[in-house]
């Protein structure tokens, strides 16, 4: 009778049936077909048009006439960067816009996921009225916002001629039009950022604040202390999602004042922001080329603020 161990060299040296390659195939390349989908449709409709973005950008080039485009280098870069006023106007109306709407939404997220938290009748019932405001239309929000700011006949003038503070032209100025455009762009996607911070708050073990109280802390010393450091993952996920969503504002600022300039964000551009002024180059003056020139540039700050904002969300300790 053979030794055991001469057996099972003899089994490892014998050649690999077709189930022992097809299974070892299925472990080594599976995942990479599971994933390939994402990568050819972000090839398709994601790196594509970023790449082709940025060859326009670098022509003269209208929209309606792209067999006459010609190559100028950098020239619309130079433009923007050096003699173009209304470019950085945008740009500050944009960074303005993203710390009224992003600090606020995360702040009170974190109010209402701890508030939702405890133990309330109808739970279930406020958890979906939260997630209301961002499930409904961008434009339906943006008009009923324009109506409830609105100078002469809206409910927040009406309100404030209650307490003697008189009318607020909200459109005409910058500090009232950037309050009011945050209120929609906060109003809406609270709700969303707040679902996520509480299904992190019900993973938090319960015997963490049991500990804490019987050392003494209070309510608000455990939620600073516990309940906020153990969610800076997802704290920093909603910051950098909120970031790069409210760095590309168009359809808020668009429709706050509709009319014939509504691109321009304003009589004096006082709200108007880098997506709105790229939408007003590249679908009110056809200039293909500068617009291109804009998201890209307007794509470069966005990367830079969320690398930022990322960073700020990680100084949250977590011990």
């Amino acid at each position: 009778m053979e030794p055991t161990g001469l057996v099972v060299e003899r089994a490892a040296r014998a050649k690999p049936t077709w189930r022992d390659l097809r299974h070892r195939w299925d472990t080594r390349y599976a995942p990479y077909a599971y994933i390939a989908p994402y990568f050819l449709l972000f090839s398709v409709f994601g790196l594509f048009p970023l790449l082709y973005t940025a060859w326009v950008s670098l022509q003269d080039r209208n929209l309606l006439d792209g067999d006459a485009a010609t190559f100028i280098g950098v020239d619309n870069y130079v433009r923007l960067l050096t003699a173009d006023p209304y470019f950085w106007n945008a740009m500050g109306n944009t960074l303005s816009l993203w710390l009224l709407t992003t600090v606020p939404q995360i702040l009170f997220a974190l109010g209402i996921a701890q508030l939702l938290n405890r133990r309330l009748r109808g739970r279930t019932f406020f958890r979906m009225g939260v997630l209301l405001p961002n499930i409904t239309s961008v434009a339906a929000v943006t008009i009923i916002f324009a109506q409830l700011f609105g100078r002469d006949f809206g409910l927040v003038n009406w309100v404030l001629e209650l307490f003697d503070a008189g009318r607020v032209d909200w459109q005409a100025g910058t500090a009232s039009s950037h309050t009011a455009i945050a209120a929609m762009v906060v109003w809406r996607w609270t709700g969303y950022h707040a679902l996520i911070f509480l299904a992190s708050m019900q993973a938090i073990p319960s015997s963490v604040y049991e500990a804490a109280r019987l050392d003494g802390a209070n309510s608000w010393q455990q939620f600073w202390r516990i309940t906020v450091p153990m969610l800076r993952p997802q704290i920093i996920f909603s910051t950098v999602i909120a970031t790069a969503g409210n760095m590309r504002l168009l359809a808020e600022p668009l429709l706050f004042n509709p009319g014939t300039a509504a691109s321009t964000g304003g009589s004096d551009r006082q709200f108007q922001t880098a997506a709105l002024y790229l939408y007003e180059q590249g679908f009110g003056k056809f200039d293909f080329g500068y617009a291109s020139a804009i998201a890209w540039l307007l794509l470069i700050a966005t990367v830079l603020i969320t690398g930022l904002s990322y960073l700020a969300a990680r100084r949250i300790r977590t011990d």
